[in-house]
């Protein structure tokens, strides 16, 4: 691999010549939608999104010759499974946790307690226990939620990639729609991100994802890239997207990081989060990395055949599906619909134990379907991540608690608070169940000794 000299001076001037502007120093306001890009596509009747998902029955065929096991192809096969990581919930004031009329620190803003209630992610003793429960699961790596340079997540980042490093973990990044022209934004993003948290560390925690002829580079997937250029509402108004960036401006951008990057690294890997493979495309983008646990494993197939087509790889998450947290005060009731429980299921009586019972069992199917599907798609000969030497699985979520998927352990239910069972949270008998399930689930995988979590005694 090459020298990693970036001339810091330089970068920044390179980005501002090609006419995309470095972020201005200070706090963000927090962009209002954080809606991905499948979401806005399929809001927008986007027709390529919505023929992708609806080839849901394609098959997964199985061809004739398949590849080496993953631990014989990727030496370093942990880092290729990564936690998406949401160092964002504030405990003084409270942050996050309040979202939605919420009164912590009773009434938090999920339908699960956390094993450590709602803390703060600046805590250092938070993270070292978060880094202690993911080397455990054998996941090797996080991708943190980004919110810009010098957000409240942002000054966060040394100090977490520091437990992180001395837990033998790894640090990738999910850029977040943190204002309307943050697409105009990801190439000073990227070095910015790859200058203070990759150079100025001896890149002693940045992920640099290894392929496998032994290639080595880092890591960006964007959230929220490739939106319509106008949406109409359920009244009929039709208004501009206000973070709209045209894929040429990603071409562009690309091109000129790739040139910037040149002999810096072996390869950079960048990843879009739409299911719009022939946008994907224009824009320059290496692949997708789709974040929506609606997307459901049956329907990976028929995106990894269209990106493989198109030349690009392709990653699919494991997830455990989504139970997520509904306003209590609706603006606009005419265009408001509950996100459903997911997997579906009936009606799930959250009051009786049995039903939470049956709702972590569903969870954990859900695991493993995506576990299976996904690792089918990506050691299929026939499809472009074999081609290419390319793997790589997120997990999501670590902590995501508002939409409900985390694989941090929550509260198992007979530690509940007199106020907390009040309120009717969903948490089973044993908090801990998704993480075990993982662990176990990677375990032969990873080829790992079987050996028990210390989550319970936590």
């Amino acid at each position: 691999m090459s020298s990693r000299r970036f001339f810091l001076s330089s970068l920044a001037g390179a980005a501002a010549g090609l006419g995309f502007g470095a972020r201005p120093r200070g706090a963000a306001p927090r962009f209002r939608a954080r809606e991905s890009s499948v979401l806005a596509s399929l809001r927008a009747g986007d027709s390529a999104t919505l023929s992708l998902l609806r080839r849901s029955a394609a098959p997964c065929f199985v061809p004739a010759q398949a590849p080496p096991p993953l631990a014989q192809r990727f030496a370093d096969l942990r880092r290729h499974f990564v936690f998406e990581y949401y160092p964002w919930y504030h405990a003084d004031p409270w942050f996050h946790w309040d979202q939605w009329d919420r009164r912590p620190p009773d009434d938090i803003a999920a339908n699960h307690v956390p094993r450590l209630g709602p803390y703060d992610s600046r805590s250092r003793a938070v993270i070292e226990q978060h880094a202690r429960w993911i080397a455990e699961s054998g996941v090797g790596a996080v991708n943190l939620s980004w919110w810009g340079p010098d957000s409240a997540e942002d000054r966060l980042v040394h100090l977490l990639m520091d437990v992180m490093r001395d837990h033998d973990l790894k640090v990738s990044f999910h850029l977040e729609p943190y204002a309307d022209d943050h697409g105009q934004r990801w190439l000073s993003d990227v070095l910015y991100l790859l200058r203070e948290y990759g150079e100025r560390r001896s890149f002693d925690s940045l992920l640099l994802l290894r392929d496998e002829q032994g290639r080595v580079g880092p890591l960006f997937k964007g959230f929220r890239t490739i939106v319509p250029p106008r949406g109409t509402d359920c009244h009929g108004v039709t208004r501009p997207t206000s973070d709209y960036t045209p894929d040429e401006s990603y071409a562009r951008q690309h091109e000129a990081l790739r040139n910037i990057l040149r002999g810096s690294f072996d390869r950079i890997t960048l990843l879009s989060d739409s299911l719009d493979i022939t946008r994907v495309a224009r824009g320059g983008w290496d692949g997708i990395a789709i974040y929506d646990n609606f997307v459901e494993p049956h329907q990976y197939v028929a995106g990894a055949q269209q990106a493989s087509a198109a030349g690009l790889v392709f990653s699919f998450n494991v997830n455990p599906g989504f139970d997520v947290i509904e306003p209590r005060v609706i603006d606009d009731p005419a265009c408001y619909g509950p996100t459903p429980f997911a997997p579906p299921s009936e009606t799930l009586d959250w009051s009786r134990a049995a039903e939470r019972e049956r709702a972590a069992q569903l969870a954990e199917s859900r695991i493993s379907e995506a576990l299976r599907t996904t690792l089918q798609a990506q050691t299929n000969v026939e499809l472009a991540n074999v081609r290419r030497g390319f793997f790589l699985v997120y997990v999501n979520s670590w902590n995501e608690w508002h939409e409900g998927h985390a694989f941090e352990p929550m509260k198992d239910a007979g530690s509940l608070s007199a106020a907390e069972r009040r309120i009717g949270y969903h948490n089973p008998e044993r908090g801990d169940y998704r993480l075990h399930f993982l662990r176990e689930s990677l375990r032969p995988i990873l080829e790992l000794p079987r050996a028990p979590l210390a989550v319970r005694a936590a």
